[in-house]
């Protein structure tokens, strides 16, 4: 071989791609270790060092971990939390990021990693991602993803086991009317929270009733015009199980507004546990999730990630707890 050795000559050698021989001069995540050793092998052979020096000098690590997030609402606000104190003593700074949306959602994590990846973060910690196939070459771990389980590692809470206990504390304090206000239809955790409410009215020998289950998809205004079906009507439900916190809180607001009182008219329980639940007056009853230990666990999968350490454990659930406050109450009682 004549003349100065290029990357494709190295590719060619090794039986690779350019992109691979880039990951394993460069030290990126994603290949094999024997692949690693069959390239670097090459390049010493044909002679590559020098262009070996540039790259490792483009190579160097950002130090910093990037957080990517929809929007900055109460739960990723949280999830957030518990990254930075993952990240405290360590060398890592952390950088959350919100990239525009405007046009199509659907995808936003996709545009994010392509701006920051390999320049700014050496790894990601993408929140609730639309999309879980974005091809990047720093590791990425994903916390609730909207599809569920991928390729790539992830974190999430047992929706399913919390619904299912949720729905059972009023089932045991005397409810047989429970309406159900669910999330985004496009949300694998919000749709086992809905399997989980049917699981428990199912295991008491109590029918699902169609009009009694709405969605408010998380939005505000939706949830509230849900609300008012629920509650305006004369065969109106007891009690109320809503898919997050939020969702929950504005069921009480229209309660409030159609003269209904909490929990003597009407038990809600909701999803989450975000700060604003228990700092309300009437501090709600909710099904805790740990958001903090969310970020947490995601921030040590990245560690050993970018330590070239397998992570122990793939796709980890952590368990959710019911949290009885002032917004439930037993039937006999109203």
């Amino acid at each position: 071989m004549s003349g100065r050795t290029t990357i494709h000559d190295v590719a060619k050698a090794a039986g690779v791609s350019v992109s691979t021989v880039s990951k394993a001069v460069n030290g990126r995540y994603g290949i094999a270790d024997a692949t690693v050793r069959r390239v670097l092998d090459v390049v010493q052979e044909l002679g590559y060092e020098s262009s070996l020096v540039a790259s490792s000098m483009r190579a160097r690590r950002t130090g910093v971990i990037g957080v990517l997030l929809a929007d900055f609402e109460p739960f990723s606000a949280e999830i957030l939390k518990g990254v930075g104190a993952a990240v405290h003593d360590t060398a890592f700074d952390l950088l959350a990021y919100s990239g525009s949306r405007h046009g199509q959602g659907e995808g936003w994590e996709r545009r994010s990693l392509s701006r920051l990846s390999g320049t700014l973060i050496d790894a990601a910690i993408m929140v609730t991602p639309t999309v879980v196939g974005a091809s990047t070459e720093i590791p990425v771990v994903a916390i609730d993803p909207h599809t569920g389980r991928a390729d790539l590692p992830t974190v999430e809470s047992d929706s399913f086991g919390g619904a299912l206990t949720a729905t059972r504390h009023l089932l045991d304090l005397g409810h047989r009317r429970i309406s159900f206000l669910g999330g985004r239809p496009d949300l694998r955790s919000a749709g086992l929270r809905d399997a989980g409410y049917r699981r428990a009215l199912s295991d008491a020998g109590i029918p699902v009733d169609p009009d009694l289950i709405r969605s408010g998809r998380y939005e505000l205004e939706a949830t509230r015009d849900s609300a008012r079906i629920l509650l305006a009507g004369p065969s109106r439900p007891t009690a109320v199980f809503a898919a997050n916190d939020l969702s929950a809180i504005a069921v009480i607001e229209v309660a409030h507004e159609l003269g209904l009182r909490v929990p003597e008219d009407l038990s809600v329980v909701g999803f989450d546990d975000v700060p604003e639940a228990s700092r309300r007056a009437l501090p709600l009853t909710t099904i805790q999730q740990p958001m903090r230990r969310l970020g947490s666990v995601a921030a040590e999968m990245v560690f050993a990630l970018l330590a070239g350490q397998p992570v122990e454990e793939m796709h980890v659930t952590l368990p959710t707890r019911l949290v009885v406050r002032a917004t439930t109450a037993a039937i006999g009682n109203e």
